[in-house]
């Protein structure tokens, strides 16, 4: 039976690896990179206030991931989780194991707006999050770097 832990220091090349599959997928954007990934783990299992990561783990094998930033919402006047990244390896997708993830984040997190981006192309991530009650937003996100132009 799979059960949903917090990242530690410990699984940190193991969620690299699934990043690296995770990043170099259509499911994603950017590709990310090497720097990237390990500063995103180390900020999970520290004792950061903005990020936490968690890990579904299988008999000792960890078989997903997932990454969680906390803001604040002045658009919504409630506390904000964004669902950073979500994965499950191949070989257990469709298990109900990324509906799981989703009802812990709500659990730690009750009456929080939990947020979380999806690739349209990704249309059975976008199935499991609106069959977990996650609705569209019509808008568009920039982005700017501080100190850049």
């Amino acid at each position: 039976m799979p059960i949903i832990r917090k990242m530690n220091a410990n699984d940190k090349e193991k969620i690299i690896d699934m990043m690296r599959g995770f990043y170099a997928s259509e499911a994603v954007l950017t590709n990310g990179s090497e720097e990237i990934f390990s500063a995103d783990v180390d900020e999970c299992v520290s004792s950061s206030p903005y990020a936490e990561g968690y890990v579904i783990e299988d008999e000792g094998e960890i078989i997903g991931y997932s990454m969680v930033a906390k803001s604040y919402s002045t658009e919504f006047g409630r506390r904000c989780v964004w669902i950073e990244d979500l994965f499950i390896k191949e070989g257990h997708r469709g298990e109900g194991l990324g509906t799981k993830m989703i009802k812990h984040v709500e659990s730690l997190y009750p009456g929080a707006l939990i947020r979380l981006e999806a690739e349209a192309e990704n249309e059975r991530a976008i199935r499991v999050y609106k069959k977990c009650g996650f609705e569209e937003m019509p808008y568009m996100e920039l982005k700017k770097f501080s100190g850049e132009k």
